[in-house]
């Protein structure tokens, strides 16, 4: 017995509210480049440049003794945070030290590593340093520059394969959507003031990877039809295609989802950044896949005849049932 999640012979309309889609789309984008520009991100010390250092201790983290322990020792701006997570024992407490990147130096010193140690050891004798990350300002600034010049060319490069496999229709809904998905990506990031470091730069270009795959599916799945179908009309070309593949992005959507909640949940908080992105990235990115990409090729509208004939195309996967 075969697990179904749609329907044979499923056909939903996906475009007779297709302006609300788009209407909602384009809120949820102005909302997140609002909030980007408003708020920005809460960047780690990858990007930010300073010295994040990880406490454990048997007593629960007091933040205001900490930092009143770290005061004297002039570090300039530090954050001091308890780290909450189901998976820590009773008397397991995390807690997460940041401080600005001290002038002149690329890391932390040695020295004013110890004398923080010193510090806090006295305040809680049970305290140790589980890790010490430093990042200099000149690199932080560098990583920023790559990261966003990464994200651009994997775009860019989407873009270019697109067009050649496809038409220029094909490739302004792809990346369109791309950037749908990329933006509101960001805009939750930093609408929840997560921590945006360079892992969720990772889960950034693999939403961009898997968003494409949903999408060239499905267009794949639609040139087909168009040369089969000649005399549909585009909408309904379109709304069988999606129907015809959806059970396929339901099916792969959801055992992803699967793999990440466990993740997400089991995971710690070390990874959950970047899980919580992947997760966001999975729902939006099949989102984006049916609603956005396919209602912008309908609006740019597609030629029906093609010069050269690919009997072939679109049926790679036909012989799959899911």
């Amino acid at each position: 017995m075969r697990l179904k999640l749609v329907r044979d012979n499923t056909a939903i309309d996906f475009f007779s509210k297709a302006r609300i889609w788009l209407g909602i789309s384009l809120v949820m984008m102005v909302v997140a480049l609002g909030s980007f520009l408003v708020q920005g991100l809460a960047y780690g010390i990858d990007f930010q440049g300073g010295t994040s250092i990880r406490t454990q201790s048997e007593v629960a983290v007091d933040v205001a003794a900490y930092r009143g322990a770290i005061a004297p020792l002039g570090l300039g701006d530090v954050s001091i945070a308890e780290v909450n997570d189901p998976g820590f024992a009773d008397d397991q407490h995390v807690a997460m030290i940041r401080i600005q990147s001290q002038e002149g130096d690329e890391r932390i010193a040695s020295e004013t590593v110890d004398a923080i140690e010193a510090a806090l050891v006295a305040l809680e004798p049970t305290l140790s340093f589980q890790s010490i990350e430093s990042v200099g300002p000149k690199v932080s600034g560098e990583l920023i520059n790559t990261a966003i010049l990464a994200v651009s060319l994997a775009v860019g490069a989407i873009l270019l394969y697109i067009w050649m496999r496809f038409e220029w229709q094909f490739a302004v809904g792809a990346v369109l959507a791309l950037v749908h998905d990329v933006l509101l990506t960001i805009g939750i990031f930093s609408e929840l003031q997560i921590k945006f470091d360079l892992a969720i730069i990772a889960a950034l270009l693999t939403i961009v990877g898997y968003s494409i795959n949903d999408t060239v599916i499905v267009f794949d799945r639609v040139r087909e039809n168009l040369r089969k179908y000649k005399q549909k009309d585009l909408k309904e070309v379109l709304n069988l295609s999606i129907n015809e593949t959806l059970s396929r992005t339901l099916m792969t959507s959801f055992t992803t989802l699967l793999a990440l909640v466990s993740l997400y949940v089991l995971g710690g908080d070390v990874i959950r950044g970047f899980v919580f992105a992947m997760i966001w990235g999975v729902v939006i990115g099949t989102y984006s896949s049916i609603f956005v990409a396919s209602t912008i090729l309908l609006v740019l509208g597609v030629k029906r005849d093609w010069s050269k004939k690919d009997p072939s195309a679109g049926t790679r996967y036909a012989h799959i049932d899911t």
